[in-house]
């Protein structure tokens, strides 16, 4: 049993966002929804019978999605790091995550998708270089780094390389 779930709050779109997530990434499914019933409508202001909460998993870790209404909404001090394995697959996931979301809205391989959620689609090896202990090639390859939306490790290394 994971001792843990994400949460994340939306004001209406829990099941939309659940379904954009699954679609996205592997070993992914949709799990169980409840419903709102007229029970403490005075406090949630949601029609009895519309999704309050719904649960997935990604990649075998589990999440509920809540529709808590517009009180909340999604910022960059919470983000979700993709590790992807290659450059194509961080092209993959960047260009899906992206789909109907603000590429721009960030730097360094973070991104909000179309439901304001913030992400970090790194590709291997990333923390390897600019943790090394060679303090001047860490500074080429941030320096580099801060001049990138999307991540490109090439590049870095590239960076890495330069004396």
């Amino acid at each position: 049993m994971q001792a843990f779930a994400i949460n994340l709050w939306f004001d209406t779109q829990a099941k939309e966002a659940a379904e954009f997530y699954v679609s996205v990434f592997p070993n992914s499914r949709m799990g169980r929804m409840t419903y709102y019933t007229k029970e403490g409508f005075e406090f949630h202001h949601k029609p009895e019978g519309s999704v309050l909460t719904v649960e997935f998993v990604l990649n075998g870790t589990k999440y509920v999605n809540l529709n808590g209404g517009p009180q909340f909404k999604p910022n960059e001090a919470i983000s979700f790091i993709v590790n992807c394995d290659t450059q194509e697959e961080t092209d993959r996931m960047w260009e899906k995550l992206t789909e109907g979301g603000d590429p721009n809205a960030q730097a360094c391989g973070w991104l909000k998708d179309k439901f304001g959620v913030s992400w970090q689609v790194v590709p291997d090896g990333f923390f390897e270089l600019i943790g090394s202990p060679d303090k001047e090639m860490t500074a080429r390859v941030l320096k580099e780094m801060f001049t990138m939306k999307k991540l490109d490790i090439n590049v870095l290394r590239r960076a890495a390389q330069k004396k």
